[in-house]
C-alpha cells in the first residue's frame, strides 16, 4: 500500500516506512541513543531528496525526545541550570545551520555538503569509537587494570572567563566551552538531521565528567529543545518538513523502541560499545561508496528548490 509524500513528491509504500522507523526505534532503544544518525541516510537511500529528509527528520527527533525528556524530569534526573546553557547554545547553532542549510540549497550544493559531512564525521567518529572499544574489550580479557584519572585534574578550558557553578551536576566551569559544544551539536544537528545526543552524552560524560544519571536526562532535554526550534525554522525558511513521512516514522519508531528497550538490557557493556562503533563506521562507509562508485544516472537536473 503506497502513499504520497506531499513535499518529497513522490510515492512510498507505508508498510516500508513504518517498518523502518520500527527498526530505526529497535536500534535506538537497544543502545540508548537517537536514531537520526541512521534514519537520515536510510531515507536518502531510498530515494527521498536529501533536503527532505533532514528536515523531516527533526520532527521525528521532537518526537522521540519528548517522552524521554519528560521522564527524566519526573524522575529529577535534569540539571536545569546546564540544560539552559546547552539550549541557548543550540539555538545559536540550529539557526545557523538552517541557514547555511538554505544557502546550499539555493546554491544547488546541499545534496553534496551533507554526503561528505556524513563521510567525514561518521568515518571519523565511527573508527575512534570502534577502535577504543576494541582497546577495552582486549584490555578486560587480559585483566589489565585501567589506569586511574588523576584527581582535581580539568581541562584548561575550564578556568576560561564565565565560570559558572552547576550543583547538580557538580560542576563548576567556565560556560564558554558548554557554549561551544551545544552550539557545534545544534549547528551538525541541523543540517545533517541527527539529533546529536551521541556526541553530547559523550562529551558530558568524559570531557565535563558530569554523573551518568544526569547527563542523560539534560541530554535529552538539550537535543528536544534545538530540535524543535529547526522543525520550526526548516518549516517556515525552507518548507522542507514533510508532514506525513514524520508521522509514519514516528509510529513506527514508538513501537521500535520499545522492544529494543528491552533487548538492550541483555546486551553485555563490551559487545554494546563494539557494535555501536561498527553502526556508526558502517553509515559513513555507505555514503563514501556513494561518492566513488559510477550513478546509474550520470547527470539530473535540479529545480531552484532543490527538487529533481
Amino acid at each position: 500500500m503506497q502513499i504520497y509524500l506531499p513535499i518529497a513528491e513522490m510515492p512510498i509504500s507505508i508498510l516500508l516506512i513504518l517498518g523502518m522507523g520500527a527498526a530505526v526505534g529497535f536500534v535506538s532503544g537497544l543502545f540508548g541513543i537517537g536514531g537520526g544518525f541512521l534514519m537520515t541516510p536510510l531515507l536518502i537511500f531510498l530515494g527521498i531528496p536529501p533536503a527532505i529528509a533532514v528536515a523531516t527528520q527533526s520532527a521525528q527527533i521532537t518526537a522521540s525526545s519528548t517522552t524521554g525528556a519528560l521522564a527524566a524530569l519526573r524522575r529529577n534526573a535534569v540539571d536545569l541550570k546546564l540544560a539552559a546553557v546547552l539550549t541557548a547554545g543550540g539555538f545559536v547553532g540550529t539557526a545557523l545551520g538552517v541557514w547555511v542549510f538554505a544557502a546550499m540549497r539555493r546554491a544547488g550544493q546541499l545534496d553534496l555538503v551533507i554526503v561528505l559531512s556524513y563521510v567525514t564525521l561518521f568515518t571519523l567518529i565511527g573508527s575512534l569509537m570502534l577502535a577504543e572499544s576494541l582497546r577495552e574489550f582486549f584490555r578486560v580479557r587480559r585483566g589489565t587494570a585501567r589506569p586511574r584519572r588523576r584527581g582535581g585534574t580539568h581541562p584548561a578550558a575550564f578556568g576560561w572567563p564565565l565560570r559558572m557553578r552547576f550543583p547538580r551536576s557538580q560542576l563548576y566551569a567556565s560556560v564558554l566551552p558548554i557554549l561551544g559544544l551545544s552550539f557545534s551539536v545544534g549547528f551538525v544537528g541541523t543540517l545533517l538531521g541527527i539529533g546529536g545526543g551521541f556526541i553530547v552524552v559523550p562529551a558530558l560524560l568524559y570531557l565535563f565528567r558530569i554523573p551518568t544519571g544526569v547527563v542523560i536526562g539534560t541530554s535529552q532535554v538539550q537535543v528536544l529543545s534545538t530540535a524543535l526550534l529547526a522543525v520550526v525554522l526548516q518549516s517556515a525558511v525552507n518548507g522542507a518538513v514533510d508532514i506525513v513521512l514524520a508521522i509514519l516514522l514516528i509510529i513506527g519508531g514508538v513501537f521500535g523502541a520499545q522492544f529494543g528497550a528491552r533487548a538492550g538490557r541483555a546486551l553485555r557493556a563490551d559487545l554494546f560499545r563494539i557494535l555501536l562503533g561498527i553502526l556508526v563506521l558502517a553509515v559513513g562507509i555507505r555514503f563514501a561508496i556513494d561518492i566513488v562508485v559510477k550513478p546509474a544516472e550520470p547527470f539530473s537536473i535540479y529545480l531552484p528548490d532543490g527538487r529533481k
